[in-house]
């Protein structure tokens, strides 16, 4: 006998890397130029200069200490710089001590989610949400709830997510800019949402945490701004990756910071310390963490992601596709012609297009495009989608 729900989740992979696996299968047969991939979020564009110039520069020195562990918790250094860097760019002094440098945000997510979660306690996520945070909230031993979000700007929806919490609740992820829809949460929206959970522990005598998931932190265009969550509400946990910003998904580093006026902070950082002993995220690759020591503050030309946005935003409307208008990161949430997202998702495999259905992302009827490919590939897919919106005015 095995554990029966870690084998469901081997054999049913998410909704993405299915629609992927399906991308790799047909370009084989056909040729990527004849396949539009919108399934992965995987950057296009390349690593800034710092990068590569910091990994020649590193493996030119001692090797065995550059290839060595380091501390558990991460490079002492690297945390503090950590530290330094957020307090100059948010005006929020974090501890170097309370941080633990992961293998990416998902470790993170892992991580604070085992550290924090008894038995059968609830996890709130605003939908949409990465349809990854059900495996990482029930492998902690925790339910999901899923909190609808307000048409047609996919801000909260407060009336309904006062209504998903209770007594079980311990926890409620967020993350902006937004996979899948890139809408970024304001000012007005993390107010009310920190007033929102001051107001049930207030009420419930249970403290609500806060976790950040923030991987698309700098990916945001025309002056939009991410708030630091840290200003609004003293009960938070930042999960952040590198991956994005230095386009470098493949290396797998980020890290965790508690909040420094957090409840009971220190017992939720030696859980995250615990937990990442127990699910083996000790020590995280040493070239990395010094790679990102040097390369702070640096990012990728996100002005192509831009560019993407605009093209296939102008495009699909005035082909008549609803669309959320994203803010962040480089995914366009678009509306289904028809209530079946999966259904849609199935015709436009008919064209070669490779949407993801929305369903997974605790949201009916749309499909997620992921828009960090090729400019040349968007144009090229273009007629592929007009074809398909055809089918639907016959």
């Amino acid at each position: 006998m095995f554990p029966e729900k870690t084998m469901a989740w081997g054999k049913a992979r998410s909704c993405i890397r299915e629609l992927a696996e399906y991308g790799w299968k047909r370009k084989a047969e056909i040729g990527a130029e004849n396949v539009y991939d919108f399934s992965l979020g995987n950057p296009s564009i390349p690593a800034p200069d710092c990068v590569n110039e910091a990994i020649a520069d590193l493996i030119r020195g001692d090797s065995v200490a550059l290839h060595g562990y380091t501390t558990a918790a991460g490079l002492p250094s690297l945390r503090q710089r950590i530290a330094a860097d957020y307090k100059e760019r948010f005006g929020v002094e974090l501890d170097p001590d309370r941080m633990y440098v992961t293998c990416g945000a998902a470790a993170g997510l892992a991580i604070s989610l085992r550290a924090l979660l008894m038995p059968g306690e609830e996890v709130v996520a605003l939908a949409p949400f990465f349809p990854e945070y059900r495996v990482f909230v029930e492998a902690a031993g925790g339910v999901l709830v899923t909190a609808p979000p307000a048409m047609p700007d996919f801000q909260p929806d407060f009336a309904a997510l006062a209504a998903c919490l209770t007594e079980k609740t311990k926890a409620i992820v967020v993350n902006s800019p937004n996979n899948p829809s890139g809408v970024v949460l304001t000012e007005e929206s993390l107010r009310k949402l920190a007033d929102t959970l001051r107001s049930h522990e207030k009420k419930t005598g249970n403290a609500v945490y806060l976790i950040c998931d923030e991987p698309y932190r700098e990916l945001v265009y025309d002056g939009v701004e991410v708030p630091s969550v840290f200003r609004y509400y003293d009960d938070t946990i930042l999960c952040y990756s590198f991956s994005k910003s230095l386009s470098i998904p493949g290396e797998r580093i980020g890290y965790v910071a508690v909040g420094p006026k957090a409840k009971d902070g220190a017992e939720i950082y030696a859980g995250i310390l615990g937990a990442g002993r127990a699910l083996g995220y000790v020590n995280p690759p040493s070239l990395f963490q010094r790679v990102i020591e040097r390369c702070l503050g640096a990012t990728a030309d996100v002005s192509k992601y831009r560019e993407n946005r605009d093209l296939l935003l102008g495009a699909l409307r005035e082909m008549g596709y609803e669309c959320v208008e994203p803010q962040g990161a480089f995914y366009l949430f678009v509306k289904a012609p028809e209530a079946d997202a999966k259904a849609f998702s199935e015709r436009a495999k008919r064209h070669e297009l490779l949407l993801v259905p929305s369903d997974d992302f605790g949201v009916k009827g749309y499909v997620r495009i992921a828009y960090c490919v090729s400019k040349d590939m968007i144009s090229r897919s273009l007629p592929a989608f007009r074809a398909l919106m055809a089918e639907y005015r016959i």
